[in-house]
């Protein structure tokens, strides 16, 4: 299991953390939101926790708490920019849907 980080995500992060001297890494997970059930949060960790998984790529961590890592194992984090707007961009192998506006996406209840 792991969290892999895009060259292009992997130099966004390095750049939000570098600028905050509290930051730890990135915090990564889900909520239970929308039609489809789930949406990814994406955050400075500033503190952790027990229960946290961390996965390290060339120096930076990313902690993902014990209640998403079944939802977001093995999810590749990439970053991408499109005209004015820019956006993490994730490919989760665990999504099995997800609902017409892309806000919320589902994964087969065995991985809940």
């Amino acid at each position: 299991m792991s969290i892999q980080l895009t060259p292009a995500a992997l130099a966004r992060v390095q750049q939000f953390t570098a600028s905050d001297a509290d930051a730890l890494g990135l915090r990564f997970g889900v909520k239970k939101v929308g039609c489809s059930g789930w949406a990814y949060v994406v955050d400075v960790a500033k503190t952790t926790s027990n229960d946290d998984s961390v996965f390290e790529q060339d120096g930076v961590k990313v902690y993902v708490d014990a209640k998403s890592l079944a939802v977001v194992q093995d999810t590749q984090i990439d970053f991408q920019r499109q005209g004015l707007n820019s956006t993490f961009v994730f490919s989760n192998p665990n999504m099995t849907g997800e609902c017409g506006c892309g806000e919320s996406f589902s994964v087969e209840r065995a991985a809940i």
